[in-house]
This record gives structure tokens, sequence and C-alpha cells, in this order.
């Protein structure tokens, strides 16, 4: 029971760091440090007294993401109001139903009193997943003009859909703002790819060998959770020898 809580706990600030976008130190001190590493990021970097409810929901997220969902299509029930609905279709994007997240975040556009900006971000990730690039495309162009956009993972989406639909140039510009040594790495590998793809062999290779002298200095925790992108840029360094 012990082992199970410990992971549980793991799990969650594994989760939150993530979702909060901590920087990777934070990754090494809740793995390596047992049961002290995950209570000192909790007390440092999660808990206030206001936050108690709001951590109890998360790990509920992390552990049984389906009855947040009907908790939540309970609530929305009970009161359909913006925050329940951005609520709701969070909770969808991360449980991976794509298409009920998309229907929900379209609604929350209906009000025209809230910022549209948080549920067009999310839409430009769903669209994504979907394969749908011309809503992909559509609805980067609504924000790309905002601070927010800039270097995001909606903006690299947005190149790759541009990529999907023939617009080459368009999207390499989009593309190369994720390019940042030690960091992005299965983004840049991406990028890597496009370049290989597009007659710009020495462009890609230059990138691949950069990633991968990098990653020589990577912890061990990050050498884990960076492994299948690092194993793939050697395996295509080594096609092009």
């Amino acid at each position: 029971m012990y082992y199970f809580l410990l992971l549980a706990l793991k799990a969650y600030c594994i989760y939150h760091a993530f979702k909060n976008n901590k920087p990777f130190y934070w990754y090494l001190i809740i793995f390596i440090v047992p049961i002290l590493g995950p209570l000192i990021y909790i007390i440092t970097q999660v808990y206030n007294r206001n936050d108690t409810q709001k951590i109890q929901e998360e790990i509920t997220t992390v552990l049984n993401p389906t009855k947040r969902i009907k908790d939540l299509e309970a609530k929305l029930k009970f009161i359909d109001t913006y925050t329940n609905r951005i609520d709701l279709a969070d909770a969808y994007y991360a449980n991976k139903d794509f298409d009920k997240a998309v229907l929900n975040y379209n609604i929350t556009l209906e009000d025209t009193v809230q910022d549209p900006l948080y549920a067009r971000q999310k839409l430009i990730l769903c669209y994504f997943q979907l394969s749908d690039y011309n809503a992909v495309i559509t609805q980067a162009e609504l924000i790309k003009d905002k601070h927010e956009f800039k270097g995001s993972k909606q903006q690299f989406c947005y190149g790759l859909a541009l990529n999907e639909l023939g617009k080459r140039e368009e999207a390499e510009v989009q593309l190369k703002t994720i390019d940042r040594p030690y960091s992005n790495y299965a983004e840049r590998l991406e990028l890597a790819k496009f370049y290989l793809d597009n007659n710009k062999a020495s462009e890609g290779k230059a990138l691949l060998n950069e990633i991968s002298m990098e990653s020589k200095s990577l912890t061990k925790p990050n050498q884990k959770l960076y492994g299948s992108t690092i194993v793939e840029v050697e395996r295509l360094l080594s096609s092009l020898k």
C-alpha cells in the first residue's frame, strides 16, 4: 500500500511539473530523492491553503480520469458556465478525447465576454491531433500575433500543418522558432526531418549533430525522458553517413 501511494505521489508531481512547464531539475528531484523529493516539490511548487481541493482533484485526474470527466459533466449540467465548460474541455483533452474537447472549446468561443485566446490555443492542439490541418491553420492565424503564440507548441503545430498542406517556406519560418539549444528535443527532431525532406540535408544533419552532442550531457532522468527521441536522432545520423 505504501509503495502504491508513493507511486501515486510521484505520478502527480510529474503530471503537475509537465502541465506547468517546470524546469527539468524538478524531474530529477522527484525521481531521485524518494519521498522527500515529491514532498519538497508539493510544498514549494504546489501547496497553499487554498489549493488543497485542487490538488486532490488533480491527483484524481491522474489516477482516474473518467471519474473526473463524469464529475465535470454533472457540474456543467447543473450550471453551464464558461469556467465549467473549459474545465470539462480540458479534461477531455487530457483523456485524449479530442473530438469532445473540440466541441466544448468551440462552445466557449460563443461567449464574447471571455478572452478566446486559451480556447484557440487548445483547439490548435486538438485539431493537430485529429490531423485537421486546415482547422489548425484557421485557429493559428487568429492568434499568431499574440505574444503567447511565439515559440509555443501551437506555433510548431502551425508550422507542421503548413508543411502538410505543401506550404514549405511558410512552414520553415514557423518551425525554426522552436530551435533552442538544450530543449525542445522532439520538436527539433521534427525540424531536422523537415530539412531532410526538403532538400536541406546540410541543415538537417547539422541540427541532428547538435541534438546528439547535447544528449551526451543530459542527466539520467532526462536521458530516460528523451530516450526515444535520441535513439531516432542517432538512427537518422547513421543513415546519413
